[in-house]
């Protein structure tokens, strides 16, 4: 399998080993991840749409006859399962907002009101975590278990400013590159108040405090997550 930034771009690689020929593919998967040449994730969306499209049709039967709180409780075992499984990978591509779309499907089976409806209060009220609050909330948690990985401003230069403890940000101009979990991880993690990024050295005690600070901004996308976090970390 040759990974390329373009999908026109096709590269014929002629491989063996001892004597044998390997074909080429465009996909293949791995530890229940789909990946395709150019990583767009369109095709590993496409097998979890399918999975929830399922999840939603029986939350639908079960509506009439268990309660919301156990609906919920169906929800994490079923539906929260499936697409918390790899989200830093692919919940940062455009593609994720068809999952999304089914999130907010069944959030609406769940409260038992018209799907045409706003979801944002029904989230709040179920206590559960829109599609990229979990993927914010997923990388911030892979970050921190992987500082080992990330190099900090202060190993790079020796000025001393406000930033000096943020993860360094390399200079990288590819877009592919740029949504990946490495650079977006960096980019979502020096967006916490700095009361939250100086308890990365404890796992627990980030982790409570980031779920106080995350339930009072359940985001709808990326974007809304830096413009909540550039107003807390301003103070107003």
């Amino acid at each position: 399998m040759n990974f390329s930034a373009k999908t026109k771009l096709v590269i014929d690689m002629q491989l063996s080993y001892q004597g044998n020929s390997i074909r080429n593919t465009l996909s293949t998967n791995f530890l229940g991840i789909t990946l395709d040449i150019t990583l767009s994730w369109n095709l590993h969306v496409e097998q979890i749409n399918s999975k929830l499209n399922s999840a939603c049709y029986a939350i639908r039967l079960l509506t009439s006859i268990i309660s919301t709180n156990n609906l919920r409780t169906v929800y994490f075992a079923y539906v929260h399962s499936i697409i918390t499984y790899g989200i830093i990978f692919w919940g940062n591509s455009p593609y994720s907002n068809n999952i999304f779309k089914l999130q907010k499907r069944v959030i609406s089976i769940i409260m038992k009101v018209d799907n045409r409806l706003s979801c944002r209060e029904l989230f709040k009220k179920l206590n559960i975590l829109p599609l990229h609050s979990q993927y914010i909330l997923s990388l911030l948690l892979f970050v921190v278990k992987n500082m080992d990985i990330f190099t900090i401003n202060s190993d790079v230069h020796s000025i001393n400013t406000r930033l000096r403890s943020d993860l360094h940000t390399p200079l990288i101009k590819l877009t592919k590159y740029k949504k990946g979990i490495y650079y977006s991880g960096i980019k979502i993690f020096n967006s916490l108040p700095q009361s939250i990024k100086t308890l990365a050295g404890n796992m627990k005690k980030f982790k409570r405090t980031l779920k106080k600070f995350r339930l009072t901004g359940f985001f709808y996308t990326s974007e809304e997550y830096f413009l909540y976090t550039s107003r807390k970390d301003a103070g107003t």
